[in-house]
């Protein structure tokens, strides 16, 4: 079956994830890793793409981000995807694709989601042993936004914000949030969602993204829809 489109709007935030080639590394050292970062932050400014969070694990890289228009995103991606593989097959003596196919990627009402979504992308060096806490690993946002390090172009959403009244108090408690780690239940309905380009979101929210594109935003209910009998088309 043909893979649908993916969702891309204006002004709504965008969970994204792009892995290796056959789950092979993306980075080999520190300076494959500087190096990616950097084309992130430089194309999300670029492009008017706000970045709320980030991690880059080995063979996996995750992004939260809010585009400005339509193809900021897409264009985003494309940048950073062509940029960093001629850098890193020039560096690395080596030719052919890096990425598994296209990035996934799906849309997330920020009113309910954008902390758990945050906590999600933040959290996974440490389901896949890189760390032993968030704060830990050096390589993701989540070291700017708890205050231990300088923030680089990075754009706290509004659920980031009222957080707290002070820096302090939404920096302990937005620690506190992502060491806490997500019901299993909602980390899988996000992993599922990203990976299928599910929106995330309420039925409103659903319904709304319903009316401004054509692309179905859920799953298709399974089985065949039920007959119509001579007094429901009569209806």
């Amino acid at each position: 079956m043909a893979r649908l489109p993916r969702l891309t709007l204006p002004n709504v935030a965008h969970l994204v994830s792009q892995r290796g080639n056959g789950r092979q590394a993306i980075v080999l050292d520190n300076e494959d890793r500087e190096a990616l970062v950097g084309l992130i932050l430089q194309q999300a400014k670029g492009l008017g793409v706000a970045l709320h969070a980030w991690a880059l694990l080995e063979d996996r890289l995750l992004l939260l981000a809010t585009p400005t228009t339509p193809d900021g995103v897409p264009k985003m991606m494309q940048a950073i995807g062509r940029s960093y593989v001629r850098r890193f097959n020039q560096r690395h003596q080596r030719r052919g694709t890096l990425w598994e196919g296209r990035y996934r990627s799906t849309v997330v009402q920020a009113e309910r989601h954008m902390i758990d979504c945050m906590a999600y992308v933040e959290w996974q060096p440490v389901r896949a042993g890189l760390a032993a806490e968030a704060r830990d690993y050096a390589w993701s946002s989540h070291r700017q936004l708890v205050g231990l390090e300088q923030s680089r172009g990075l754009s706290p959403p509004a659920a980031y914000w009222a957080l707290g009244n002070t820096p302090f108090a939404r920096e302990e408690a937005y620690r506190e949030r992502v060491r806490a780690g997500l019901p299993q239940a909602l980390e899988r309905q996000i992993a599922d969602a990203v990976e299928h380009g599910w929106a995330l979101g309420d039925e409103a929210f659903l319904q709304a993204l319903q009316r401004v594109t054509p692309r179905r935003p859920t799953r298709a209910r399974r089985g065949r829809p039920p007959a119509q009998t001579p007094e429901t088309v009569s209806r």
